[in-house]
């Protein structure tokens, strides 16, 4: 039975990242066809990157606190 996990997960990895794949071809594909402005595509990105930043900083919070909780020594040596 436990042969047969990694052959269950790889599969499915290679199956989601497929789909996903696929999509975003599809979806880049889809937008090159129509005309967008310049100024919308930057303000778009400017978002993505700000939520990308944030979502960031509150990743390293919460694992920071996480770890002050369970006693971690942050110390540097």
């Amino acid at each position: 039975m436990i042969d047969w996990i990694p052959i269950v997960f790889v599969t499915f990895k290679v199956l989601v990242l497929g789909t996903g794949m696929f999509f975003a071809i599809k979806w880049h594909y889809d937008q090159g066809k129509k005309e967008t402005e310049k100024r919308a595509v930057l303000r778009a990105s400017g978002k993505v990157a700000a939520i990308f930043m944030l979502s960031l900083l509150g990743l390293g919070l919460v694992t920071f606190v996480l770890a002050r909780m369970l006693g971690l020594d942050l110390t540097f040596p």
